[in-house]
């Protein structure tokens, strides 16, 4: 089994590419060793020390740190990587290999349904296929008062760049298409 690594824009996140499916659908992020329990793959990367997040997409894993060099942590995680796929077992504990987006705490008025579907799918085909290709994922959270508020997730989380991304990325490109929207900001 070959497993290609690809850096982020985020020095604290690679990309893990195993060339095999991740999840059928869907994105899950895991951010500590409680929330990895439902995955075994992510339990056993978050048993390697200085693993401080894990992030499924469809066909790639990225694995960000809290410390340690990325030399000394990267054939640790190969291997769990590698041992995981070489085990047959599911991705998810329950046997399912569908992630789940969260898309049930959403904000907006129902006057501004017609906008934030417009705002849904330039995101859903403009935005999220480009930082999937980073290791990372934006999802739709809110819109009030002209406001967008996205979840960056993966390696987007923390990102140095991210900034530069969501004001003069995604926001020109929503204000472009939806004039309604005057700032785009990240959820806490």
């Amino acid at each position: 089994m070959f497993i290609q690594t690809e850096p982020t824009p985020n020095p604290a996140t690679l990309k893990f590419i195993p060339g095999r499916s991740v999840l059928d659908s869907g994105t899950l992020e895991f951010t500590d060793a409680s929330q990895a329990a439902r995955s075994p793959l992510a339990a056993r990367l978050f048993d390697i020390d200085g693993v401080s997040g894990v992030f499924y997409g469809t066909d790639f894993v990225t694995v960000t740190k809290d410390k340690g060099e990325w030399q000394h942590l990267k054939p640790a995680i190969l291997g769990a990587i590698m041992e995981h796929y070489m085990s047959g077992t599911p991705i998810l504990a329950d046997g399912k290999s569908d992630g789940e987006d969260g898309d049930d705490d959403e904000f907006y008025a129902d006057a501004d349904a017609e906008t934030v579907e417009i705002i849904k799918d330039l995101i859903e085909t403009r935005v999220r296929p480009a930082v999937a290709n980073d290791g990372g994922d934006i999802t739709f959270r809110g819109f009030k008062d002209g406001i967008v508020y996205l979840n960056m997730r993966g390696a987007c989380a923390g990102c140095p760049s991210s900034t530069a991304t969501l004001q003069h990325g995604i926001q020109n490109l929503l204000k472009h298409f939806v004039p309604e929207v005057v700032e785009v900001r990240p959820v806490t």
